[in-house]
């Protein structure tokens, strides 16, 4: 059986349980022994990166890289379009999504439950995070070759930073303005069940680790 190293707030983590739920395939997930880029699970993964998964002889790290291993490996559903245009725009959006939205969002994860310089950061996420939507909403609007009924690699990784979006205007204040494009694609991925299983699932660990990072007043 496939072994995931992730835990259950890993942002990565989330989105290879999209793909694996979507799947249907059997998994089996371990939490990284002495945890995330400890010395003895640097014995098996050496940046100690997460997530990473175990199949057969195969140890593999880098989110993208298992992502594609399982959809070639999983044949059913194919999450990558046959026409290479499509499978190109498909890559395009997910390295978007994992080189320019996610860095955004994870950005912010330091400073929740801080009460010093945390207007001049909500200003810049702000900031940084309306371009990025509105650069994703350019991205959507380009691209003719993208199929909304069909769940795709390039799909997995949004619906959690959306998630963690919200969830930081709510404790943090930002102020977003989310492109109808944007709304539009938001609510396309998040019917698929895979989606919404993994969402439902991980609302109880994004607010656990929200309670943890409280400031006690």
């Amino acid at each position: 059986m496939l072994t995931l190293y992730a835990t259950p707030e890993s942002l990565y983590s989330a989105k290879l349980r999209i793909l694996l739920r979507h799947k249907q395939a059997r998994w089996q997930e371990i939490a990284p022994e002495g945890g995330c880029g400890s010395a003895e699970y640097r014995e098996l993964i050496p940046a100690g990166t997460m997530p990473a998964i175990v199949d057969g002889d195969l140890v593999l790290a880098d989110s993208e890289a298992i992502a594609e291993y399982l959809n070639e490996t999983i044949a059913e559903p194919a999450m990558l379009p046959d026409d290479a245009v499509a499978r190109a725009r498909c890559r395009e959006r997910s390295r978007f999504h994992d080189t320019r939205l996610e860095p955004e969002v994870r950005a912010l994860f330091p400073h929740v439950g801080k009460t010093t310089e945390v207007a001049e950061i909500v200003d810049r996420q702000s900031i940084m995070l309306n371009q990025r939507l509105f650069e994703l909403s350019r991205l959507l609007e380009s691209d003719s070759t993208r199929d909304p009924a069909n769940l795709s690699l390039a799909d997995c990784g949004f619906p959690i930073s959306f998630a963690w979006i919200d969830a930081f205007v709510d404790v943090m204040g930002l102020d977003l303005y989310w492109p109808q494009a944007v709304k539009d694609y938001r609510a396309q991925i998040e019917v698929h069940g895979a989606v919404r299983q993994e969402l439902d699932a991980y609302a109880a660990a994004m607010q656990d680790w929200l309670q943890s990072r409280t400031v006690t007043r």
